[in-house]
């Protein structure tokens, strides 16, 4: 997955932990997990015509 490894995930989650803090950490997650799924069924859906004028 993009060449990150098990080090590189802690290293990037405890600066995760210093900037937002661990309150915010599960809102942040939350917020990127439904930011994702909606970037995917965007992706996946068919374009929509819109009528000519």
């Amino acid at each position: 997955m993009f060449g990150i490894g098990m080090p590189e995930m802690c290293i990037i989650l405890a600066i995760l932990l210093i900037v937002v803090g661990p309150g915010k950490l599960p809102q942040l997650g939350q917020a990127l997990g439904s930011s994702l799924r909606n970037f995917k069924k965007a992706a996946t859906e068919e374009p929509v015509k819109l009528p000519e004028q």
